[in-house]
């Protein structure tokens, strides 16, 4: 069973910068796509970024792209967000999840039939 496990989250001013870290463990092999979603309480999860772990290609919201950047340490089955600029808008609470085998696309849309979801950590951004 794969586990995902988040951190990084916190409170910061507009402007400020955090790093959210989501190590993965339980899986054998490497999983082929990780990402990053939010979700404000009542809305949708939504898509922030995602990366396919083969090579490193990456995926990214409209709004956070230029501002946010998704990274991997394969050797720590860990992925990274980086999130700079941050805004009052991106205050949620992020979960990381993956997709064991296959592209990003049916994570990003929540469409694939196996997806793996973390605990959530939450950033809460202040004017």
């Amino acid at each position: 069973q794969v586990q995902l496990v988040e951190s990084g989250g916190g409170s910061v001013t507009a402007g400020g910068s955090l790093r959210l870290s989501c190590a993965a463990s339980g899986y054998t092999d490497r999983l082929d796509c990780m990402g990053w979603f939010r979700q404000d309480p009542g809305q949708k999860r939504e898509g922030v970024a995602a990366i396919l772990t083969a090579d490193g290609s990456s995926r990214y919201a409209d709004s956070v792209q230029g501002r946010f950047t998704i990274s991997q340490d394969n050797a720590k089955n860990t992925v990274y967000l980086q999130m700079n600029s941050l805004k009052p808008e991106d205050t949620a609470m992020y979960y990381c999840g993956a997709r064991p085998r296959g592209s990003c696309g049916p994570l990003w849309y929540g469409s694939a039939r196996e997806i793996y979801w973390g605990q959530g950590t939450q950033v809460t951004v202040s004017s």
